[in-house]
């Protein structure tokens, strides 16, 4: 999935990883739900930093708020004690406290210890809101979603109007998960950093692809175009096995906002970013058996190139979603069209635009 690997473009800023996708970083598993009945259409993604005992071997990490409308749980925690120890639960904005209670119960039945001989837990949660397209209202996800979400966990997955994504819409086009990821080499060593987002947010007229402004055509055509207020959200996870602490982790996250703003986001009052980082390198253990831990960490003077994998991995996600995203109706019968039925439609009713279109489906390796 994601965009082609083999795609050149001005979009390919440095080497995709083999599946372009989050898991492209070793140990990184994905697992993700729909559920659809009636008017709601909503789902559950879960992001496994690592396959063994998250409790017990805990990821450096680092949470980032680009703007804090939002519902997310466990930033506190991440930021003062510099850990991840869960997996990462993405969902709609009313199954935040169903997806704690899930994940809390889930982290129990692994770490008997937890609440008896030793801390609690801290569940990660983050959220965006479905109500267009999804009856939010009648909250029916379910904690049995989130453990299947949970078990379904593996190293590749899809992308689109799936798990957390289901029924989420991005720049007035039909969003939802979308992932990519870059090898950076440096000093005769190959590390990897991945990206996965679950997009909601952005006014159609905004809409840049690869400096084109695409949008400004569309909404010339969609009534998606003609929306008043930012109100969405997107929810950015980043993954890399480097070896970078807490604080390189916070670096690192503030650069989410860099990949947004190249797709036309402006980070609106009433849209919630939220970004998460973490290495898989490094790992941190809850039951310590010394007082010191010795470790290696990554010179400041060569992060750079990391902060343009971070940029260039989010941007390519965040089309990725658009791309795989299938066209969907919303709950007032109005189609929200997927990125390329959207610039079909355009050349069809506006000719003018037809060397734009061909322009952006040669980016996105659209035939």
């Amino acid at each position: 999935m994601g965009l082609s690997v083999n795609l050149v473009n001005d979009l390919s800023d440095g080497i995709k990883g083999p599946k372009n996708l989050i898991t492209d970083v070793a140990g990184v598993k994905v697992g993700q739900i729909n559920h659809d009945e009636g008017d709601f259409h909503s789902g559950v993604t879960a992001i496994f930093p690592h396959s063994g005992n998250l409790f017990r071997e805990k990821v450096p990490a680092a949470s980032y708020v680009i703007n804090g409308f939002g519902k997310s749980i466990g930033l506190i925690q991440i930021d003062e004690l510099g850990t991840i120890e869960t997996p990462i639960v993405l969902t709609n904005t009313f199954a935040v406290g169903t997806a704690i209670n899930a994940l809390t119960k889930y982290m129990l039945k692994e770490n008997p210890e937890i609440g008896q001989t030793t801390s609690t837990v801290n569940p990660i949660v983050a959220e965006c809101n479905d109500g267009v397209i999804s009856d939010i209202r009648s909250m029916q996800i379910t904690e049995s979603d989130v453990f299947s979400a949970l078990d379904a966990a593996k190293d590749t997955f899809s992308e689109g109007a799936v798990g957390g994504g289901r029924g989420m819409i991005c720049y007035g086009l039909k969003g939802g998960i979308g992932s990519s990821s870059r090898i950076v080499d440096l000093d005769g060593r190959h590390y990897t950093l991945g990206a996965l987002v679950m997009t909601n947010y952005g006014f159609l007229s905004d809409f840049i692809v690869g400096g084109m402004p695409i949008g400004k055509a569309l909404s010339e055509i969609l009534v998606t175009g003609k929306q008043k207020e930012e109100k969405g959200s997107i929810i950015t996870v980043l993954a890399t096995d480097a070896p970078l602490d807490s604080r390189q982790l916070k670096r690192l996250a503030k650069r989410a906002a860099v990949g947004i703003g190249r797709t036309g986001g402006y980070e609106g009052n009433g849209s919630g970013e939220i970004v998460f980082a973490f290495s898989t390198t490094n790992l941190v253990q809850h039951f310590a058996k010394h007082d010191f831990d010795t470790v290696s960490r990554f010179n400041d003077n060569h992060i750079d190139t990391f902060f343009r994998a971070a940029a260039a991995s989010v941007d390519e996600a965040i089309l990725s979603s658009l791309l795989h995203a299938k066209t969907t109706m919303d709950r007032k019968g109005c189609l929200c069209l997927n990125l390329a039925d959207a610039a079909k439609q355009l050349i069809e009713t506006q000719p003018k635009y037809t060397g734009m279109v061909h322009d952006l489906f040669h980016q996105l390796g659209i035939k």
